[in-house]
């Protein structure tokens, strides 16, 4: 194991595809000790506020991440340490006792919206990648997941979208886009560009 675990950052607008292409990333890094987390497990804990109040807050907004704790967590896990990563509720917006525990891991992949807009992340990082994807796609891919996997109506939806999502991605995602080392499209093939990352990262990391 090294001193130090390598930190990948992806970035990208919602349903962009940074889920896929971190797992497209740690397919191709089987040999090495590769975890996956989502910035979303760190979204602040509504639990003390009234349903009401909790739906009420825009989740599309950097300070709606609990920061202090994911930066925390992230120095433990870079550092060999075992931590256990919460886990969150999105039908209750409440933060909850996670089943991820991450020690002695030898690249950390951190997937979100946010993933390269805190300054302090992206000098911790080792790559940052952003998923630059289609605003139609991103969107259609939205409704099937909130309405699936969340159980929200699609006028809830295309309503949230449209007062806090776009907004947000305008003001806080796209610009973030500027800190990345790589720019993807997330609706075309990847494999190539996977097959670069692929090398860089076992040349940096076994040398």
């Amino acid at each position: 194991m090294n001193s130090k675990a390598r930190l990948i950052l992806i970035a990208g607008g919602t349903c962009s595809g940074k889920t896929t292409i971190a797992e497209a990333i740690g397919r191709r890094l089987h040999d090495l000790k590769t975890v996956i987390v989502s910035h979303d497990y760190y979204y602040k804990d509504l639990a003390h506020l009234s349903l009401e109040e909790r739906a009420k807050v825009n989740f599309d907004h950097p300070a709606s991440i609990d920061k202090e704790l994911l930066m925390e967590d992230l120095r433990q896990m870079l550092s060999g340490r075992a931590v256990n990563v919460p886990d969150y509720d999105f039908k209750l917006h409440s933060r909850v006792e996670g089943k991820l525990c991450v020690a002695e891991a030898d690249v950390i992949i951190l997937e979100g919206i946010f993933a390269l807009y805190y300054p302090e992340l992206v000098e911790l990082s080792d790559l940052k990648i952003y998923v630059d994807t289609d605003s139609d796609t991103r969107l259609s891919r939205r409704l099937a997941r909130d309405i699936v996997e969340r159980g929200r109506e699609v006028e809830g939806v295309l309503n949230q979208y449209m007062e806090t999502v776009k907004p947000s991605h305008a003001a806080f995602i796209e610009p973030s886009k500027k800190n990345a080392d790589v720019i993807i499209p997330g609706d075309k093939d990847f494999d190539k560009v996977l097959y670069m990352l692929h090398a860089y990262l076992r040349y940096d990391i076994k040398s």
